[in-house]
């Protein structure tokens, strides 16, 4: 998927990457984060679907993928480059700008979509706080994420979404599509070099 071009000096500077994810999420994100140097300038923000009754190992198998320092967000945790926050199971988690100071925040309000925590919550409030954002939508059933994206597209940031034929479930990359809100269709294997691109303001403009 084309595009417009845009010159690196004319290209936004991004505050944060804010991934979603729900079936067939775990590897993609290992496979996503496992390309992103340990010097990368942007915190990173994940809402996968788990379900929220067990005790989440998602942050440490994370971990062993990627040079990046991986956790399980913690309500009022600061944001941080290279950092990436794991939402925990049975909460949103929402990204709040106080004072300038850009934190996470937890919330135990009502299911969105049936899930908790939800990654329109997580793409709404990261626009309205820290835009411009690098969304991202990775393989998963049922439509969470859409919304959002076209929240983080009025902001001025930008949505990737995964192919279909990388998804292992291709409902939340679809209706992130159909939403009109994705600027890029990728494969699972090029995402984290457009995400590293964009992050750094180099020029993303023939990434198909």
């Amino acid at each position: 998927m084309e595009w417009g071009a845009s010159p690196v000096s004319a290209l936004p500077a991004f505050q944060l990457v804010a991934i979603a994810a729900s079936a067939g999420g775990i590897s993609a994100l290992a496979e996503v984060l496992s390309q992103l140097p340990a010097a990368f300038p942007l915190p990173v923000t994940i809402v996968q679907h788990i379900d929220p009754h067990h005790q989440s190992s998602i942050a440490h198998i994370l971990s062993r993928s990627t040079p990046l320092v991986v956790k399980q967000a913690g309500n009022e945790d600061l944001l941080t480059p290279g950092t990436v926050y794991v939402a925990p199971p049975g909460s949103h988690m929402e990204i709040d700008d106080v004072r300038g100071c850009r934190r996470i925040r937890l919330a135990l309000t009502e299911l969105v979509h049936f899930v908790r925590p939800s990654a329109d919550r997580l793409f709404e409030s990261a626009a309205e706080s820290c835009s411009p954002v690098i969304a991202v939508v990775l393989t998963g059933s049922g439509t969470d994420g859409a919304a959002g994206a076209r929240a983080v597209k009025r902001a001025g940031g930008i949505v990737i979404a995964q192919d279909e034929q990388t998804s292992e479930f291709f409902g939340m990359p679809q209706a992130a599509i159909e939403s009109g809100a994705v600027a890029m269709i990728l494969p699972l294997d090029r995402i984290a070099q457009a995400i590293l691109k964009l992050a750094r303001g180099a020029d993303g403009s023939k990434q198909a």
